[in-house]
Protein backbone atom coordinates (compact mmCIF):
# COMPACT_ATOMS: atom_id res chain seq x y z
CA UNK A 1 0.00 0.00 0.00
CA UNK A 2 1.28 3.54 -0.81
CA UNK A 3 2.02 5.92 1.72
CA UNK A 4 -0.96 8.47 2.13
CA UNK A 5 -0.34 12.14 2.16
CA UNK A 6 -3.18 15.17 3.37
CA UNK A 7 -1.67 18.34 2.55
CA UNK A 8 -3.77 21.39 3.99
CA UNK A 9 -3.20 24.54 1.33
CA UNK A 10 -4.05 27.78 3.61
CA UNK A 11 -7.32 26.31 4.29
CA UNK A 12 -10.18 27.70 6.10
CA UNK A 13 -14.19 27.44 7.06
CA UNK A 14 -16.60 30.11 7.66
CA UNK A 15 -19.66 29.78 8.58
CA UNK A 16 -21.91 32.74 7.54
CA UNK A 17 -19.50 35.52 7.77
CA UNK A 18 -17.71 34.04 11.20
CA UNK A 19 -14.36 32.27 10.37
CA UNK A 20 -14.23 29.44 12.47
CA UNK A 21 -10.67 28.56 11.30
CA UNK A 22 -8.33 30.38 8.61
CA UNK A 23 -5.10 29.86 7.10
CA UNK A 24 -4.20 26.37 7.90
CA UNK A 25 -1.11 25.12 6.68
CA UNK A 26 -0.35 21.70 7.64
CA UNK A 27 0.83 17.90 6.10
CA UNK A 28 -0.39 14.69 7.71
CA UNK A 29 1.78 11.84 7.18
CA UNK A 30 1.10 7.73 6.56
CA UNK A 31 3.02 6.23 9.80
CA UNK A 32 2.12 9.12 12.07
CA UNK A 33 -0.55 9.54 14.91
CA UNK A 34 -2.02 13.33 15.01
CA UNK A 35 -3.82 14.89 17.80
CA UNK A 36 -6.17 17.83 17.26
CA UNK A 37 -6.61 19.93 20.23
CA UNK A 38 -8.46 22.50 21.16
CA UNK A 39 -11.04 23.82 23.77
CA UNK A 40 -14.88 22.47 23.25
CA UNK A 41 -16.32 25.01 20.30
CA UNK A 42 -12.95 25.73 18.68
CA UNK A 43 -13.32 24.04 15.99
CA UNK A 44 -12.01 20.55 15.93
CA UNK A 45 -15.04 19.04 14.73
CA UNK A 46 -15.13 21.35 11.60
CA UNK A 47 -11.66 20.27 10.75
CA UNK A 48 -12.21 16.77 11.20
CA UNK A 49 -14.53 17.34 8.33
CA UNK A 50 -12.84 19.15 5.86
CA UNK A 51 -10.33 16.92 6.25
CA UNK A 52 -12.75 14.11 5.86
CA UNK A 53 -14.45 16.24 3.05
CA UNK A 54 -17.60 16.06 4.42
CA UNK A 55 -17.67 20.26 4.91
CA UNK A 56 -15.68 22.39 1.82
CA UNK A 57 -13.64 25.14 2.52
CA UNK A 58 -14.35 28.67 2.69
CA UNK A 59 -10.66 29.01 1.04
CA UNK A 60 -7.56 27.14 0.30
CA UNK A 61 -7.67 23.35 -0.54
CA UNK A 62 -6.66 19.60 0.70
CA UNK A 63 -5.51 17.33 -1.32
CA UNK A 64 -4.67 13.53 -0.26
CA UNK A 65 -1.97 11.57 -2.65
CA UNK A 66 -1.27 8.30 -2.42
CA UNK A 67 2.22 8.17 -2.79
CA UNK A 68 2.73 10.58 -5.76
CA UNK A 69 -0.28 10.24 -7.04
CA UNK A 70 -2.75 12.87 -6.34
CA UNK A 71 -6.46 11.01 -5.27
CA UNK A 72 -9.52 12.64 -6.66
CA UNK A 73 -12.15 14.33 -4.36
CA UNK A 74 -14.77 11.83 -5.44
CA UNK A 75 -12.58 8.84 -4.51
CA UNK A 76 -10.98 10.24 -1.01
CA UNK A 77 -14.04 8.19 0.57
CA UNK A 78 -12.17 5.07 -0.70
CA UNK A 79 -8.98 5.70 1.58
CA UNK A 80 -10.59 6.27 4.70
CA UNK A 81 -12.86 5.35 7.83
CA UNK A 82 -14.33 7.84 10.41
CA UNK A 83 -15.93 7.54 13.91
CA UNK A 84 -17.51 10.43 15.50
CA UNK A 85 -20.24 11.58 18.08
CA UNK A 86 -22.73 13.06 14.83
CA UNK A 87 -22.35 10.12 12.72
CA UNK A 88 -24.96 7.72 13.64
CA UNK A 89 -25.36 3.72 13.19
CA UNK A 90 -27.91 2.10 11.06
CA UNK A 91 -29.76 1.20 14.30
CA UNK A 92 -32.71 -0.86 12.47
CA UNK A 93 -29.85 -3.51 11.85
CA UNK A 94 -29.12 -6.19 13.99
CA UNK A 95 -24.95 -6.44 14.54
CA UNK A 96 -24.46 -8.92 12.21
CA UNK A 97 -26.49 -7.31 9.28
CA UNK A 98 -24.17 -3.98 10.41
CA UNK A 99 -21.04 -6.21 9.46
CA UNK A 100 -22.60 -7.25 5.86
CA UNK A 101 -23.80 -3.83 5.53
CA UNK A 102 -20.21 -1.96 6.07
CA UNK A 103 -18.47 -4.94 3.91
CA UNK A 104 -20.47 -3.66 0.96
CA UNK A 105 -18.27 -0.41 1.18
CA UNK A 106 -15.64 -1.17 3.03
CA UNK A 107 -13.69 -4.64 3.43
CA UNK A 108 -11.99 -5.09 7.03
CA UNK A 109 -8.54 -5.42 7.62
CA UNK A 110 -6.23 -9.02 7.30
CA UNK A 111 -9.72 -10.32 6.01
CA UNK A 112 -11.08 -10.50 9.94
CA UNK A 113 -14.73 -12.48 9.48
CA UNK A 114 -17.61 -11.67 11.11
CA UNK A 115 -17.06 -13.99 14.21
CA UNK A 116 -13.40 -12.32 14.82
CA UNK A 117 -15.22 -8.70 14.23
CA UNK A 118 -17.42 -9.19 16.99
CA UNK A 119 -15.00 -11.02 19.33
CA UNK A 120 -12.16 -7.73 19.30
CA UNK A 121 -15.03 -5.22 19.48
CA UNK A 122 -15.45 -6.81 22.65
CA UNK A 123 -19.49 -7.33 21.36
CA UNK A 124 -22.11 -10.26 21.63
CA UNK A 125 -23.25 -11.59 18.39
CA UNK A 126 -26.84 -10.28 18.74
CA UNK A 127 -29.74 -10.08 17.35
CA UNK A 128 -31.76 -7.33 18.76
CA UNK A 129 -31.39 -4.07 16.40
CA UNK A 130 -28.50 -1.54 17.62
CA UNK A 131 -30.93 0.65 18.91
CA UNK A 132 -31.40 -1.42 21.41
CA UNK A 133 -27.38 -1.63 22.44
CA UNK A 134 -26.29 0.30 25.46
CA UNK A 135 -23.92 3.47 24.25
CA UNK A 136 -21.10 2.00 25.55
CA UNK A 137 -21.63 -0.97 23.23
CA UNK A 138 -22.61 1.69 20.55
CA UNK A 139 -19.20 3.53 20.74
CA UNK A 140 -17.48 -0.11 20.81
CA UNK A 141 -19.03 -0.61 17.70
CA UNK A 142 -18.62 2.81 15.35
CA UNK A 143 -14.75 2.80 16.76
CA UNK A 144 -14.22 -1.16 15.61
CA UNK A 145 -15.84 -0.14 12.29
CA UNK A 146 -13.60 2.43 11.14
CA UNK A 147 -9.98 1.23 13.03
CA UNK A 148 -10.48 -2.12 11.73
CA UNK A 149 -11.79 -1.21 8.14
CA UNK A 150 -9.42 -1.50 5.85
CA UNK A 151 -7.98 2.10 4.78
CA UNK A 152 -5.04 4.09 5.00
CA UNK A 153 -6.85 6.99 6.99
CA UNK A 154 -8.32 6.90 10.19
CA UNK A 155 -10.34 9.73 11.58
CA UNK A 156 -11.77 9.39 15.08
CA UNK A 157 -13.67 12.51 16.91
CA UNK A 158 -13.95 12.13 20.93
CA UNK A 159 -13.32 8.48 20.53
CA UNK A 160 -14.15 7.81 23.91
CA UNK A 161 -17.21 8.78 24.61
CA UNK A 162 -19.64 6.88 26.65
CA UNK A 163 -16.80 4.44 27.57
CA UNK A 164 -16.33 3.15 30.84
CA UNK A 165 -12.55 2.75 32.12
CA UNK A 166 -12.84 -1.02 30.77
CA UNK A 167 -13.57 0.69 27.42
CA UNK A 168 -11.33 3.65 27.44
CA UNK A 169 -8.49 0.87 27.71
CA UNK A 170 -10.15 -1.36 25.16
CA UNK A 171 -10.01 1.76 22.91
CA UNK A 172 -6.33 2.25 23.51
CA UNK A 173 -5.41 -1.83 23.01
CA UNK A 174 -6.90 -1.07 19.47
CA UNK A 175 -5.57 1.77 18.31
CA UNK A 176 -2.18 0.02 19.59
CA UNK A 177 -2.85 -3.79 17.56
CA UNK A 178 -4.43 -1.50 14.69
CA UNK A 179 -2.52 1.90 13.89
CA UNK A 180 1.23 0.46 12.27
CA UNK A 181 1.96 1.70 9.09
CA UNK A 182 -1.46 4.27 8.57
CA UNK A 183 -2.25 7.54 9.23
CA UNK A 184 -4.33 8.18 12.18
CA UNK A 185 -5.82 11.89 12.87
CA UNK A 186 -7.34 11.91 16.78
CA UNK A 187 -9.91 14.78 17.51
CA UNK A 188 -10.29 15.42 21.53
CA UNK A 189 -9.42 17.70 24.36
CA UNK A 190 -8.48 14.76 26.69
CA UNK A 191 -5.43 13.02 27.37
CA UNK A 192 -6.02 9.80 27.37
CA UNK A 193 -7.47 9.57 23.72
CA UNK A 194 -4.57 10.94 22.26
CA UNK A 195 -1.61 9.09 24.39
CA UNK A 196 0.05 7.52 21.50
CA UNK A 197 -0.28 10.76 19.04
CA UNK A 198 3.22 11.89 18.49
CA UNK A 199 2.02 14.81 16.58
CA UNK A 200 -0.08 17.45 17.94
CA UNK A 201 -2.14 20.45 16.02
CA UNK A 202 -3.46 22.98 17.94
CA UNK A 203 -6.73 24.68 16.34
CA UNK A 204 -6.20 27.45 18.45
CA UNK A 205 -3.51 28.39 16.11
CA UNK A 206 -5.72 29.23 13.24
CA UNK A 207 -8.27 31.36 14.67
CA UNK A 208 -8.99 34.88 13.04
Amino acid sequence: MAAMTIKINNAGKRFNFEWILKNINYTFESGNAYAILGPNGSGKSTLLQLISYSLSPSSGTIDFFSGEKKILPENIFKHLSISTPYLELVEELTLNEMIDFQQNFKKFKNHLTAPEFIRIADLKNQEKPIRNFSSGMKQRLKLALAVLADVPVVLLDEPTTNLDQAGVEWYLDLMKNYMENRLIIICSNISREYTFCSKHLDVMNYKS
